[in-house]
């Protein structure tokens, strides 16, 4: 996992539900907890772009729901900001499911990615259809 070249803005709480865009069986998540985050006491943890967090699964598969996953923000409707002035939103909230190296479990994604995810997470970027 490297560093991430932008200043994500971040813009999703801990019980966000999301779009899992991959193929896992996975349809909408809940984020549980944010891994890495150090905030102070009382506060609600934040994500954003390429942060991974822990979800729960709440519609997909019965082999998938009601367990909990890692899995890495792909998308978010916040606007975040790059180094080279440009300022990035998208349509949704997306993400998709990992490991806790990152690789995802699924082998398609659905819909645009961001480069600060496939920067941070090279295998992300191998299955991805648009990165944008």
């Amino acid at each position: 996992m490297k560093g991430i070249k932008a200043s994500v803005t971040r813009g999703l709480n801990v019980g966000s539900r999301l779009v899992c865009a991959d193929n896992s069986g996975a349809k909408i998540v809940e984020i549980i907890s944010v891994s890495g985050y150090k905030g102070k006491r009382k506060r609600i943890p934040k994500a954003g772009v390429a942060d991974i967090v822990k979800v729960s699964v709440k519609v997909g598969d019965p082999k998938v729901r009601k367990q909990i996953f890692n899995a890495v923000i792909i998308r978010q409707k916040q606007e975040y900001r790059r180094l080279d002035g440009m300022r990035v939103s998208f349509e949704d909230n997306a993400v998709v499911l990992t490991d806790e190296e990152g690789t995802p479990k699924g082998t398609e994604i659905k819909g645009p990615v961001a480069r600060e995810a496939v920067e941070r997470f090279p295998p992300i970027g191998k299955i991805a259809t648009m990165v944008v």
